[in-house]
């Protein structure tokens, strides 16, 4: 994808001010910052595309040569190679302590403290049909980390104090050099971007700040939530660091199975026995649905197998205006346990059967002739 002008990427005029330049991706990066819009992947192309374009018109000798050659002067690293920790490193703190309320500024003389977004947790929560079907409310008791009462989130013995980090100077941030123009910011391995090393950890915390305990939340779950639907609680997952914004919390719905129906999207499906008779003879034969019951009448010559489609009697999904259907899967039960009259009876039975087998079993009829087709 071609680059755009980076005046243009800023919104700024070619002869902008460095007060300008600033002032306009100070905007540019609290719209766009990706923990703003964990949910929309361009706006993080935005964020990306204005820090790039501030990285180059904020250094005076990259700014030049921007605009003798454009793209280009960018490209063969002209201008000074990438921005110090004292100039462009303290820019990005002080922009970056506005956009998010934090001590992120003094880069310069003391460094600053990398803020981290805590990390996204996930829940899994059983429901059962009904309550998948009707919507309920619960509670649910999770583990969290919360600052640490002892030291106040500072990690450090109460009475003591912390010292800057040897490895990063305070910056939070250690620069690895790759070779020519190119290197690599990361968080340092050290203090893990907080810029202070701790001598006497705190007891309570072990120096991390935060410690563990349970939270108990309340889970409003809409009618019509399915298998693998997610509910997403804002601010309620990990805590982060440095004074960074909390993580969200999905709440993922599993539906426990069910005694007699299985679920298929918004339709419910259910097996339902009936006597040899009514399947030969016909008859009305009443069904459970999820609100109570519903009689069908089944015709005579029933098979085993045959779906009978009860509409609107399924679930109306979260995201559908109509209610799905009830499919009764009618199976034909063998008697069992027969007593010698209805054994008697049967042979009998059998007997007038096979004396006109082609039109009192078409089925098994119709089969024995593929059989025959098949062996030739």
């Amino acid at each position: 994808m071609k680059k755009r002008d980076y005046y243009e990427v800023l919104g700024v005029n070619r002869d902008a001010s460095e007060e300008d330049i600033k002032k306009s991706y100070r905007k540019l990066a609290m719209k766009h910052h990706p923990d703003r819009n964990p949910d929309n992947p361009k706006a993080e192309e935005r964020f990306k595309e204005a820090k790039e374009a501030y990285e180059t018109l904020s250094d005076s000798q990259k700014r030049a040569g921007y605009d003798q050659y454009g793209h280009a002067a960018a490209d063969a690293g002209m201008g000074g190679g990438g921005f110090s920790g004292s100039s462009a490193g303290s820019q990005f703190g002080d922009i970056f302590g506005d956009i998010f309320g934090a001590g992120m500024s003094g880069a310069s003389s003391r460094g600053h403290n990398q803020m981290h977004r805590g990390a996204d947790l996930s829940y899994n929560l059983e429901v059962t049909l009904e309550q998948a079907a009707r919507g309920t409310e619960t509670q649910i008791r999770i583990p969290t980390m919360t600052k640490c009462d002892t030291c106040h989130g500072s990690g450090a013995k109460p009475g003591t104090n912390t010292t800057t980090c040897t490895t990063c100077g305070g910056h939070g941030q250690v620069r690895m050099q790759q070779g020519g123009f190119f290197s690599i910011q990361q968080t340092c391995p050290r203090c893990h971007g907080s810029g202070k090393s701790i001598i006497s950890p705190c007891g309570s915390c072990h120096g991390t700040g935060r410690i563990k305990q349970h939270k108990t939340l309340s889970i409003k779950i809409p009618a019509g939530v399915d298998n693998d639907d997610r509910i997403r609680l804002s601010g309620e997952g990990e805590l982060g660091s440095n004074g960074g914004p909390p993580g969200d919390l999905y709440v993922v719905i599993r539906i426990t199975q069910h005694t007699v129906f299985q679920r298929d999207h918004n339709d419910l499906h259910c097996e339902m026995p009936i006597s040899f008779v009514i399947a030969a003879l016909g008859g009305e034969i009443e069904i459970p649905t999820l609100d109570g019951s519903a009689r069908i009448k089944i015709p005579a010559e029933t098979q085993s197998g045959k779906v009978f489609r009860l509409r609107g009697k399924g679930i109306k999904g979260v995201r559908s205006a109509t209610f799905g259907d009830l499919h009764c899967h009618v199976m034909v039960e063998t008697p069992a346990n027969l007593t010698e009259r209805q054994k008697e009876l049967l042979r009998e039975f059998e007997q007038i059967n096979e004396g006109d087998s082609e039109r009192h079993s078409p089925r098994a009829k119709s089969w024995m002739n593929k059989v025959k087709e098949f062996f030739g």
